[in-house]
């Protein structure tokens, strides 16, 4: 072979080994995508803090992709258009009923969903029942299951569906805004999220109505997992005035069963060792703890958490 002929044949291997690494690095590099609502929403926000440990500790390239709801995002993710997903128990549960989206596997609970009725702080409106006849945010169309949770809620103050005049919102964030308008007297929310410190910085103030204790056996008839949590004044549970309880359910974090159990599984590794990190960006997270991820869910669990279970001794609760 001449030396024009062994350059030429140089050249275009050096072309190809070329063409292989860049293909090896796209792959390392292959986006990994987490399923949440929309900026301003908690889990949009506890998304963020997740997509951030796990791209800079973990070395996966994880990506936020807002939604318009957890109705939306959980079909996503059970059919593998997206890796990860957020979502409250209760949605998850209603989506995999009867069958439905078999691909869907549970990580975990990550924490507490607490949640409230806010109104103006300038209102005279204090407890639930006060809702009675005023304009309530309901329907949640790209939130189904919300709209359970929230009639629990109305019921544990003594509130049926003729009782208040309801406002039909897609989500929490168009509730809000509805409220901000006056087209609504109250909004349902998830204390932590940047869309309530909003609302509380435009009105003046806001309040979280008192749900009764002596309410919960009507809720639970609607809603058997909610349950009340302890809340006290302070920054994270913006609203609340003194100690009380708020309605709470838990929160999840999912995946689909093609995802490498690997990759999972660093993800959890990824999350317990850098809680800090997480409520830097997501101060619900300081509920986050590895001994509270497993717990009894009719969605079977995803391989990879379970060789984390497995691997660090932690038992289902």
């Amino acid at each position: 072979m001449t030396h024009q002929g062994l350059s030429s044949v140089c050249a275009r291997l050096s072309g190809a080994l070329a063409i292989l690494a860049l293909a090896a690095t796209g792959a390392a590099a292959q986006a990994i995508g987490l399923a949440t609502m929309q900026p301003g929403s908690l889990n949009h926000t506890t998304g963020t803090a997740i997509a951030k440990v796990a791209k800079e500790k973990a070395g996966l390239n994880t990506l936020v992709q807002p939604t318009a709801g957890e109705s939306v995002l959980i079909p996503i993710v059970g059919r593998g258009e997206a890796e990860f997903g957020i979502a409250n128990s209760l949605e998850v549960i209603v989506a995999t009923e009867g069958g439905r989206l078999p691909d869907l596997r549970v990580i975990g609970a990550i924490h507490p969903l607490f949640t409230a009725y806010f109104v103006r702080k300038s209102s005279p409106m204090m407890t639930i029942a006060d809702l009675k006849g005023k304009k309530v945010v309901s329907g949640f169309s790209a939130q189904r299951t919300l709209d359970i949770s929230g009639r629990a809620v109305l019921a544990a103050g003594g509130l049926g569906d003729k009782d208040y005049s309801p406002v039909p919102v897609p989500n929490v964030i168009r509730g809000a805004d509805d409220f901000l308008s006056g087209a609504a007297d109250t909004f349902f929310f998830a204390f932590g999220a940047p869309k309530v410190r909003e609302v509380d910085a435009t009105v003046g103030g806001i309040r979280a109505l008192v749900v009764p204790e002596s309410g919960m056996d009507a809720a639970r008839k609607i809603f058997p997992e909610g349950y009340l949590a302890p809340a006290a004044p302070g920054p994270f549970f913006v609203g609340v005035e003194k100690p009380m309880g708020v309605y709470t359910w838990d929160n999840l974090l999912f995946t689909n069963a093609k995802v490498k159990d690997d990759v999972v599984y660093k993800l959890i590794e990824a999350m317990a060792k850098n809680k800090d990190d997480l409520v830097t960006i997501q101060p619900a997270l300081r509920a986050f703890a590895p001994a509270g991820l497993y717990k009894k869910f009719g969605t079977p669990y995803h391989p990879g958490a379970l060789k984390y279970f497995a691997d660090n001794k932690i038992e289902m609760k």
